[in-house]
């Protein structure tokens, strides 16, 4: 049956209405979407970009924390290194105060005599040699013409062997020894030095372990003691 002009102009209009309503909520549905997608790629890249300001904020953290460490390291090692100096410091002026008083050690000429004596006979002992001169300061020559025989006499009987010893009338100690001998080959080539700044010297080297245990107590960081 012939549809009328007036109905196929409804027909017409409902079908535009069903197509525009279709596509309004197509439109919606992919507004809808496009907003869901939105908001997710909007808060990926938010709490990426937060990731990195926390990775920045940590890694100079970090920084601050190993500069902190490292300006602690410093001031540590430069107060022990401070504390080492004065300590070697007084270790000196000690030695330095012991070495002013050696003068003292000539003042009893018959004590002085003796060590004389017990100096040459050890550095004759050392040298090991046919001949050997001793040198002495000149305000001693007298007591080691005095003495010599009998130092000469004690490495003789002890080891055994000839020696021919000659004072240097000559060539004397300088006036900042404060006493003892040395001894030398005729060539001057070996020499021992028994003054008694060497003397006092070796022993210094020798004690100095134990002068800082008396001085700063036992080094607790030392495993061995020998």
């Amino acid at each position: 049956m012939a549809l009328s002009d007036t109905e196929v102009q409804k027909q017409i209009h409902h079908m535009m209405a069903f197509i525009e309503q279709e596509a309004k909520e197509k439109a919606d549905e992919i507004d809808a979407k496009a907003e869901e997608e939105f908001n997710i790629e909007k808060s990926r890249l938010v709490q990426q970009e937060k990731l990195k300001i926390l990775g920045f904020y940590e890694k100079k953290e970090k920084q601050i924390e190993l500069q902190r460490k490292i300006q602690h390291s410093n001031m540590l090692n430069q107060s022990r290194l401070a504390i080492l100096k004065e300590r070697e410091n007084l270790i000196k002026a000690i030695m330095e105060d012991t070495r002013v008083k050696l003068g003292a050690a000539t003042k009893d000429q018959e004590k002085y005599k003796g060590l004389l004596q017990g100096l040459i006979t050890q550095g004759l002992f050392q040298l090991l040699e046919k001949t050997v001169i001793v040198r002495c300061r000149q305000a001693d020559l007298k007591l080691i013409k005095e003495v010599i025989g009998d130092a000469v006499k004690d490495y003789k009987n002890a080891s055994k062997r000839d020696i021919v010893v000659n004072v240097d009338i000559k060539e004397f100690l300088g006036s900042e020894i404060s006493g003892g001998v040395e001894l030398l080959t005729p060539s001057g080539n070996i020499k021992i030095s028994n003054t008694l700044e060497s003397r006092l010297e070796s022993l210094y080297r020798q004690m100095l372990p134990e002068i800082r245990t008396t001085l700063f107590g036992a080094n607790e960081g030392r495993r061995f003691t020998d």
